[in-house]
């Protein structure tokens, strides 16, 4: 992520919501209405899924009423070719239940499978089109966490946990309707624990969300801190912070620890009270249905039955208890994914953008001012004009505004005021895309994607040649270190790039701005991380480069920016010198004091502006 110089956007706050009062609603009529996008194309997989459930569901139910009548009709009266029939009913419905189950698990992996697919698609397309603004705003953890996690939850709840409910409650209520037809009595009497049971879930609830919160909220602090303790750990090493981190790290992941034993104790109190339940349940029919056995009004085989339904049906009141604050988590996930969704560029193509054609780099900012945050201005009415061909140093103190003023030529930034033209043709009536093809930018810090060197030289021109590449390999000066490597093009680069040194990150990502051949090229510090003789190197790159090309360089040293043709000096925000390297020199203006300041710092050309 681009992060604008030292000079560039702050990180103020994110977009997440109210994680804790999303988490508070097992319905949320936002996210319940865009979901039907996402069945659509799937609809036939869930109407199959769906079925297999309900003939898995349905099956299961009859088990228990063939054991009662097999007892009664069968075993009592010795009828044997009775039980034969029994027999291969119970297999009959064994098959059923298999085959119920496996459409289920079949056709809902199929349709999770396609949601999964589309939903994560459609983020990270939507994330390639926001603004640098958003991400100087948001952390990648937090945005991870939304396109894998959160993703993950909604996809669930689709296709399993609003099927799984459904199946609980139509099981609860075929049940209670078998067992009410079976004995009416019987059915009231222990379906009397019911409401008990309900009140029992409704306190539970009540803790149980705030357990669930607080384990939430634990598990994001010790991500946090482990993030930022891999992220740094060079600099933890360097300054042995090493014990200090694990104190740290310990404290935050013992409030975790204590948080999820608190979830656990809430948890494992709730099967101990629905077992107590299903236990008086029990009492009742043995003792109210045994007199009636023994009084010659009910058969065995319906207490039988009775005492396995008892058995099956506080089954799906602990699946409806789990599945409320998966429902809860899936609701939130939801809620964070179409917030997401919702956010709009800050910066758009005009519906009458054009697309940009090759242009000669010609380049004018017109009255140019420009902040990131409203009411801190940094850029103030600048006014710059670059000829096609030319190459122009910009330098400054920290903080002048160097890496901003790049940042409004590429359109990652709006201006507040005034206007940036290439070729006649005004920024913002042209394309993103097309505007940005005209533009090659090197950065201070080097980035290697994932892949072998090859690809990532051939990353903004993907479809060059062989030759090509090599020729935009040997012109960045990298072709003879890349031939000396095990595999050559082909080698693969670690986590960006761990595997090459700084210097030779920088050159393959100089290959890769050469081989895009942009008519315009911004050095954005690109030789500030590299030694002396990867400069020198890289200065004979740059020559053959900037030939032919509009060339902007934001430089910290010396060596670098001597033979511009033309050097502007920023201070606060404005143009305050112009002219080539002696012009300034002769000036004795702010070029002059800091070339003398770094003169007397040091006398290898390290220009530290």
């Amino acid at each position: 992520m681009y992060q604008g110089g030292r000079g560039g956007p702050q990180v103020h706050g994110t977009f997440d919501a109210d994680e804790d009062e999303a988490l508070g609603k097992v319905y949320n009529s936002r996210v319940i209405k865009r979901l039907p996008k996402y069945l659509g194309p799937v609809k036939l997989w869930v109407a199959l899924g769906a079925g297999g459930m309900m003939v898995r569901t349905l099956a299961a139910l009859a088990l228990p009423y063939l054991v009662g009548i097999a007892t009664d009709k069968f075993i009592q009266a010795g009828n044997l070719s009775g039980l034969n029939i029994i027999a291969v009913a119970f297999v009959g419905v064994g098959l059923l239940v298999w085959a119920g189950q496996y459409l289920e698990t079949l056709f809902l992996s199929y349709a999770g499978q396609a949601i999964l697919y589309r939903m994560r698609t459609e983020m990270f397309a939507h994330l390639q089109r926001l603004s640098l603004s958003f991400f100087d705003r948001s952390k990648v953890g937090k945005l991870m966490s939304r396109v894998q996690n959160d993703v993950q939850q909604v996809q669930e709840l689709l296709t399993s946990d609003v099927l799984n409910a459904v199946t609980s409650v139509l099981t609860l209520i075929g049940i209670a309707g078998v067992m009410i037809v079976m004995d009416v009595r019987l059915a009231l009497l222990t379906l009397t624990v019911v409401p008990v049971l309900g009140v029992v879930i409704v306190i539970w609830q009540k803790y149980a969300r705030r357990a669930f919160i607080r384990v939430r909220r634990a598990i994001a602090m010790v991500n946090a801190q482990l993030q930022e303790g891999i992220s740094g750990i060079r600099v933890t090493q360097s300054l042995s912070r090493e014990e200090i981190n694990l104190r740290q790290f310990d404290g935050i992941n013992e409030i975790h620890q204590k948080a999820n034993i608190n979830a656990a104790k809430l948890q494992s109190l709730m099967m101990p009270l629905v077992e107590i339940l299903t236990g008086v349940a029990y009492s009742l029919v043995i003792v109210f249905g045994g007199y009636q056995v023994l009084a010659g009004e009910m058969g065995p085989g319906v207490l039988i039955a009775f005492l396995l339904y008892i058995q099956r049906f506080f089954n799906p009141v602990l699946e409806l208890t789990m599945l409320y604050t998966e429902l809860q988590r899936a609701m939130a996930s939801g809620s964070r994914i179409f917030e997401l969704l919702d956010i709009e560029p800050e910066i758009k193509d005009s519906p009458q953008a054009i697309e940009m054609p090759l242009v000669k780099g010609e380049l004018k900012l017109q009255q140019v001012s420009f902040s990131y945050q409203s009411g801190v201005e940094i850029l103030h009415d600048i006014d710059l004009a670059i000829r096609a061909g030319e190459t122009v140093a910009i330098v400054g103190r920290t903080g002048a505004g160097k890496s901003s003023l790049v940042n409004i030529i590429t359109r990652f930034y709006e201006v507040d005021k005034g206007a940036v033209i290439i070729d006649g043709y005004n920024v913002r009536s042209v394309t993103q895309q097309s505007l940005r093809r005209q533009i090659g930018i090197v950065l201070q810090d080097p980035f290697l994607f994932s892949g072998s060197i090859a690809d990532n030289i051939r990353y903004g021109h993907i479809d060059a040649t062989y030759q090509e590449l090599i020729e935009a390999a040997q012109i960045a000066g990298a072709h003879d270190f890349i031939t000396h490597l095990d595999h050559g093009y082909d080698t693969l680069v670690g986590e960006r790039g761990s595997n090459l040194s700084a210097g030779q990150r920088q050159f393959i990502c100089l290959a890769r701005a050469i081989l895009a051949n942009p008519p315009i090229l911004i050095l954005d510090e690109a030789t500030s991380n590299i030694d002396t003789n990867a400069e020198r190197l890289m200065q004979k790159s740059l020559h053959s480069l900037i030939k032919g090309r509009t060339c902007i360089i934001i430089a910290h040293r010396l060596s670098t920016i001597t033979n511009a043709d033309r050097i502007i000096v920023l201070e606060k925000g404005k143009i305050v010198e112009s002219g080539s390297h002696q012009e300034l020199l002769d000036k004795q203006g702010l070029y002059y004091h800091m070339c003398e300041a770094i003169s007397t710092f040091t006398k290898n050309n390290m220009f530290n502006l």
